[in-house]
């Protein structure tokens, strides 16, 4: 290379060097000015996904528990973990097994990788759910936020299927049995066509089955899809999902705030100052809420604590307690008892009841129920208070009461006396389809917000009412499933 060349190519060097440090100088010194710092975030692609200011009380911790950004947190964590997971992973089935063997013990660092990338999905789909409780009890889903409220739901709906398609891959026993219970969950509208004749001549149950296996049992079929949605289609979904979730909160102005905010926000000495700094700057800024602060730095730098705080946890979770890894996949060798991943074990036991009711039309309803929701609660009044007051307190605490009474009390008979099936053991088919323990209740859930309804006059309330004992129910029958069902899913203490 000649003189000028190697001329040429030490000032290219020497430019790069000094970009990538004004860079890193802005990133780490923040503007002095509100005014810079407004333009900073409103012309930076990813600061402005905030506005360039916020409420005080969008940071207090009781408020939304920054449940939506540990979510966030946690997907990012999966993301980078999956991506080195997948430097070692064979999807197939003579090797996929033995590869997950060599990333827990011969790869550095694998173990502590597997168990970050295995405990944070089941962790993100305890935060989504405990969000979207959290956006319900807030009424945050009035006006223009309807339709994050179904892009939620579309988001928790794939965070369940980003972690039940990477159930299968280890290829162990508990992956592959967990698979066919629940690809037979999914299959349960045979039942219904059974009922009335009618499998025979298009057997639904079984299409669906092919659908999510690619044949009538797990295999490489099975393994090659649920690959392909693990590491592709998922991610792919959930990044779009995640960035209009986002894009919503920022065009309907930020977190749904009650509208007592500023009286909520504890007064700090300097607030003097901080009113007597924002008249001083631009005629614009005069009209603007004093409760207010900048984005940058404050809340970029509570999101980043947040992140390291979970990061920190899991790593140390993840140091003592090892993923389950269980022998190798025999289809010969059932399970038993043969649980589906816990976040279904409370449909597997609806379906204990009977298959159509619990894997399909129950599930059906209480989403429908979820999505109308906010179409059919139309009081913006309580919009960004917890339970909507005192008198939505009192319900919801009602509301608990109604659902552990009747739940509780209707699992524990058919677990003595036994169901319609027991009794009469010619009873046609579609008696128990529509008259199940499952359908009971559903029935039961609908009927107290109905109740609830004509006594308040509130469609808020009785919309309380109705999640209350959906959320509260769905956490009884998975902590059945999961504590209280054991061998050929007798009931144990």
């Amino acid at each position: 290379m000649s003189n000028s060349g190697i001329s040429r190519l030490y000032k290219n060097i020497v430019s790069l060097k000094n970009s990538f440090i004004s860079t890193l100088q802005k990133i780490s010194l923040p503007p002095k000015s509100d005014l810079e710092r407004t333009r900073a975030i409103s012309k930076n692609f990813f600061l402005h996904i905030h506005s360039t200011r916020i409420h005080k009380y969008t940071l207090h911790p009781a408020f939304t528990m920054g449940l939506g950004l540990i979510a966030f947190s946690l997907f990012i964590i999966l993301l980078f973990t999956g991506i080195l997971l997948m430097f070692y992973y064979t999807p197939s089935v003579e090797q996929a097994y033995f590869s997950v063997k060599d990333i827990t013990f011969l790869v550095a660092g694998g173990k502590i990788i597997r168990n970050m990338h295995r405990w944070a999905g089941h962790a993100m789909i305890v935060v989504v759910i405990l969000h979207i409780a959290r956006v319900f009890y807030t009424s945050a889903y009035t006006r223009t936020r309807r339709i994050n409220w179904l892009i939620g739901l579309a988001l928790l709906i794939i965070t369940i299927l980003f972690s039940f398609s990477g159930y299968l891959l280890p290829w162990d026993q508990l992956g592959y049995w967990a698979t066919t219970i629940a690809s037979n969950i999914a299959a349960s509208l045979d039942e219904l066509t059974d009922a009335l004749g009618i499998t025979s001549y298009f057997n639904v149950g079984l299409f669906i089955k092919h659908i999510i296996l690619g044949a009538n049992s797990v295999g490489q079929d099975a393994l090659n899809r649920f690959y392909l949605l693990h590491v592709v289609v998922l991610p792919i979904l959930s990044i779009i999902f995640i960035g209009v979730h986002f894009w919503r909160i920022r065009k309907s102005g930020g977190l749904n705030l009650p509208a007592n905010a500023d009286q909520l926000v504890v007064h700090t000495s300097n607030m003097s100052n901080q009113k007597t700094e924002i008249q001083k700057q631009g005629h614009s800024r005069k009209k603007q809420n004093i409760e207010t602060i900048l984005s940058w730095p404050t809340l970029l730098w509570a999101e980043l604590s947040v992140f390291m705080i979970c990061l920190a946890i899991l790593m140390i979770f993840s140091y003592f307690l090892d993923a389950p890894l269980r022998e190798i996949a025999n289809p010969a060798v059932a399970e038993n008892p043969a649980k589906s991943p816990w976040y279904f074990l409370g449909l597997q036991e609806l379906v204990s009841y009977s298959a159509f009711s619990g894997g399909i039309a129950i599930p059906s309803l209480l989403l429908i129920a979820l999505i109308l929701i906010p179409f059919l609660d139309k009081e913006e009044k309580y919009s960004g208070v917890w339970f909507s007051g005192k008198q939505g307190q009192k319900v919801a605490f009602q509301s608990l009461i109604f659902v552990l009474l009747t739940t509780v009390t209707t699992v524990l008979f058919t677990v003595k006396a036994g169901w319609l099936k027991n009794w009469f053991p010619e009873i046609p088919q579609l008696i128990i389809i529509v008259i199940n323990p499952g359908t009971i209740l559903a029935f039961f859930y609908a009927f107290w917000s109905i109740i609830v309804l004509k006594k308040t006059d509130s469609t808020r309330m009785a919309a309380i009412a109705l999640f209350t004992c959906i959320f509260v129910g769905f956490l009884i029958f998975t902590a059945v499933g999961n504590w209280f069902r054991g061998i050929n899913w007798e009931f144990i203490y």
